[in-house]
């Protein structure tokens, strides 16, 4: 049986990029030695961390039991009942417990979707006297509504203020550190430069510092320069998002492998990933990053992907990359033992065995789409949603996923649509809308009446948003009109990014003012990396979504010590921001997008 293995030869187109790149990068000095020797990657450690510090407790009251009534009900996302519970108190109430009367109220709003009437009763606790448990306390929710709502350094800001004064809250820490990662290089820079506080200053340098550095040397450099200026800071002992581990000085792997489709059915997309990697391969030796043997292994060659692995494996590989389709991973999965860790390009649906070393997971995976949409119209504040998706089980699943999360965050789902053809497009909007009753009454009433009248059908008004789970750009065109023709223009509509192919069509001017889940690579991340696959020349560059795919593999892989942060690692990919799950799966965060006219675009 034939065997592909490909180097990276001076003869191949990528030779061509690979200058372009270097040109781009201008003058690079010469690789950094290796600190340390490359440590065997396994699963991931748990960082060793301080106890968390209490806070302090709120002060008695005579209205306690009313006080732990309603937060009861807040717990279980019973707005309703806290209400209830706090009308009893008196109308008369000042100090302390007016503050927490007020407070507990602005999150009853903000549950029951009211965003304003929110923001006005926090306002309104702090013209009171606000103990100092309950000050904390409305800064994490404070710090919790911003997050939600996308305003990330509003988010950081108040967050990193709580640490301030209890510095060993890991959860809190982590929360701010993905709130910066989240906020744009340029929002980051124009914080830095307008702050005079010292604690808030040191989270927006160590943020830049980690998005600007050169090469790993640099940043391994610039991490100790930081931690040598904020000794005591909440962030420096660990640093949060796994770069503890990457200050520690581990070197880069001397030889890669990945594992791809190269020939067959899946040929063009093993393509487009190979081009996304070799795009930031290329850009990172002409920033000076440490050069390392690369081969690229055509699985169709190979009776299974076991063999293949074991290929790379024998041929000196120290980390493996793929392979692509989810059987090939779920087989690499279920191998009692792997002597050198795998980055697989895809998810599998059940736990990977842990016996060797990682299985880490990173994929395109519709879910993440899903889980994401319904946190974003629930940040916009909407609570009662109608699910219009495709029938069958890939539509189920989905729907599946976004009912899990948005229920979890307090949302309700008060009505689903599915539909098998574009016949019934029409037919299955208008009965989801509920219009066929008010058509009836209509109907009725010029019976009863024997004349004709001037009628305007009502659709149902127990919803304030409609997500759109479509499978394809056609089906969302075909759709979105119709929402409006049967008089729910006027309801928000937030999809998945599967209703974008990718590519700028004027067709979708018909889907104008959809908010959708979308890569940061289809909305300018890294435009020097989409240049140079253009350049190169593979047509690859129109499986965008994959392109990004392979540059995130470049980045995990460049990083891959900072994923033995466990929960707290985290990186900032073009796919999203990516988080590791304790299944070794990456979970992607794809950021939001709204169609202008037919252009997607950032709001």
């Amino acid at each position: 049986m034939t065997r592909t293995t490909t180097p990276i030869t001076a003869g191949s187109h990528w030779a061509g990029l690979a200058l372009v790149l270097a040109l781009g990068s201008g003058c690079s000095t010469a690789p950094p030695e290796p600190l340390t020797p490359p440590p065997q990657a396994v699963a991931p450690e748990k960082p060793v961390e301080a106890a968390p510090e209490l806070p302090p407790p709120m002060p008695v009251s005579r209205w306690d039991d009313v006080f732990a009534q309603a937060r009861t009900a807040l717990r279980a996302r019973d707005w309703m009942a806290a209400e209830q519970a706090l009308a009893e108190l008196p109308r008369e109430l000042a100090g302390e417990d007016l503050a927490r009367r007020d407070f507990l109220l602005a999150r009853a709003a903000f549950l029951r979707g009211d965003l304003e009437g929110s923001r006005r009763w926090v306002a309104a606790t702090r013209n009171a006297a606000a103990p100092e448990a309950l000050r904390l306390e409305r800064a994490a929710f404070s710090a919790e509504v911003a997050q939600l709502a996308g305003d990330w350094l509003a988010s950081a800001r108040t967050g990193a203020g709580i640490l301030s004064e209890q510095a060993g809250d890991a959860a809190l820490r982590r929360a701010v550190w993905a709130d910066l990662n989240r906020a744009e290089e340029s929002d980051l820079a124009a914080e830095l430069s307008t702050t005079t506080d010292r604690d808030w200053r040191g989270w927006l340098e160590l943020a830049l510092l980690d998005r600007r550095a050169e090469n790993r040397q640099a940043l391994q450099e610039a991490l100790q320069q930081w931690r040598n200026e904020y000794p005591a800071h909440a962030a420096a002992a660990p640093l949060p998002g796994g770069l503890e581990y990457l200050a520690r000085g581990p070197a880069s792997p001397t030889r890669v492998a990945l594992l791809l489709p190269l020939s067959g059915r899946l040929a063009p997309a093993a393509r487009a990933v190979q081009d996304g990697y070799l795009a930031h391969y290329f850009a990172a030796q002409a920033r000076g990053e440490p050069p390392y043997a690369l081969s690229f292994i055509d699985t169709t060659a190979f009776e299974s992907a076991t063999a293949a692995y074991r290929h790379a494996v024998a041929g000196g590989a120290e980390i493996v990359i793929g392979p692509l389709s989810k059987e090939a991973v779920t087989e690499l999965g279920q191998l009692p033992e792997r002597p050198v860790p795998v980055l697989a390009l895809n998810r599998t649906d059940s736990n990977a065995l842990q016996g060797g070393s990682a299985l880490v997971q990173l994929s395109l995976a519709p879910e993440d789409d899903a889980r994401r949409v319904a946190e974003l119209a629930y940040g916009n504040g909407a609570r009662r949603a109608l699910v219009l998706r495709p029938a069958g089980e890939r539509g189920a699943r989905s729907e599946d996923v976004l009912r899990s999360r948005w229920q979890a965050l307090g949302g309700s789902v008060v009505g689903t649509a599915s539909y098998a053809s574009a016949e019934a497009y029409s037919d299955n909007v208008k009965n989801a809308l509920n219009l066929s009753p008010s058509e009836q009454r209509a109907s009725d009433i010029r019976s009863m009446l024997a004349t004709n009248i001037e009628f305007t059908p009502r659709r149902r008004q127990d919803i304030d948003v409609i997500f759109l789970l479509a499978d394809s750009p056609a089906e969302a065109r075909s759709l979105k009109p119709l929402l409006a023709f049967h008089y729910a223009g006027n309801v928000p509509v937030y999809a998945t990014s599967s209703i974008y192919s990718g590519v700028p069509d004027l067709r979708d001017r018909d889907l104008n003012g959809v908010r959708l889940t979308e890569l940061p690579w289809l909305l300018g991340s890294n435009p020097g990396l989409r240049v140079a696959i253009a350049a190169g020349n593979t047509g690859s560059d129109n499986l965008a979504r994959l392109n990004a795919l392979g540059a995130d593999a470049w980045l995990v892989q460049s990083r891959f010590a900072q994923l033995q942060a466990g929960a707290d690692a985290l990186l900032r990919g073009d796919t999203g921001l990516l988080r590791l799950d304790p299944s070794l799966r990456l979970q992607r965060e794809p950021v939001l997008a709204v169609f202008d006219g037919s252009d997607l675009v950032r709001p």
